[in-house]
């Protein structure tokens, strides 16, 4: 999907954390190698804090095989910012990723940041 957006200011952040009984380490350089872009941050959040943040509260909470898209500009503080879009799993929700941004790309045009 990213190659659609090439040359946009699109970020992309992958935060890996375990949740599955095979989550036991982090990511290897293979499953790293998943999303080989520029664009993209990978991380490792051993002890899901990016869940928590986003409202984990027990296992049946927890916040993963999940994507966001923010507007230009969103800055997370204690809690994230509100979404343009969100949804799981992200195989299945691809369709709408894409729309969310090519929508956040047009209203980024319409009023570049610090312009109303």
């Amino acid at each position: 999907m990213m190659a659609e957006f090439a040359g946009e200011p699109v970020r992309i952040f992958v935060v890996w954390e375990p949740v599955l009984f095979t989550d036991w380490s982090s990511p290897s350089m293979a499953t790293l190698g998943r999303l080989a872009n520029a664009r993209a941050a990978q991380f490792w959040d051993k002890k899901r804090l990016i869940s928590h943040s986003m409202g984990e509260h027990d296992r049946g909470s927890v916040v993963w095989d999940y994507i966001a898209v923010y507007p230009v500009g969103a800055v997370w503080e204690e809690r994230p910012p509100q979404p343009l879009y969100d949804g799981g799993p992200v195989i299945r929700v691809l369709n709408e990723a894409r729309a969310a941004l090519v929508q956040a790309h047009k209203d980024n045009q319409a009023h570049p940041a610090g312009t109303k």
